[in-house]
């Protein structure tokens, strides 16, 4: 089974200039965990959930100069700040995708490797065709099985 055959054909996408926001507002009432970068359809970053949480982190000088501990709930604080950002601030790069024409299960390989949910599918030039999931992966897997006609017995 190939990466085309089960994953999202419309996957939401942002563009540098997009306000954060927009995009964690996005990130939160769809639980979505990252969006593409596109510009002209082609992918040229990700700005992830993590992207957004890192800047809130204590940097290296604050943990050193704070031997008495670390007020997080002041650098939850930074959040006001953060979302005023674009995603030009905060976005990675050369990210990683897989090609529709992948078994399903080497995609899943890649993602668990790098330990993603999710990884956008691309055809030559970074052009985004689609979305695919650790979730599309296991559904895709699971029906075939059932419909396969494999009984699937409890373990005892």
């Amino acid at each position: 089974m190939k990466v085309h055959e089960i994953m999202s054909r419309s996957p939401r996408t942002v563009t540098v200039d997009t306000n954060l926001i927009d995009v964690v507002s996005v990130m939160c009432l769809f639980r979505i965990s990252g969006l593409p970068v596109v510009e002209e359809e082609r992918m040229i970053g990700f700005i992830a959930e993590k992207d957004v949480l890192h800047r809130l982190f204590p940097s290296l000088e604050e943990i050193a100069d704070s031997m008495s501990g670390i007020n997080y709930d002041d650098m939850m604080g930074r959040y006001k700040d953060v979302v005023h950002l674009k995603v030009r601030d905060l976005m990675s790069t050369g990210v990683i995708s897989v090609s529709p024409d992948m078994h399903i299960l080497r995609a899943a390989t890649v993602m668990v490797r790098h330990k993603f949910r999710r990884i956008p599918v691309t055809v030559e030039e970074n052009r985004l065709v689609g979305m695919l999931s650790l979730g599309d992966v296991h559904k895709a897997i699971f029906q075939r099985t059932i419909s396969d006609g494999i009984a699937i017995k409890p373990q005892s």
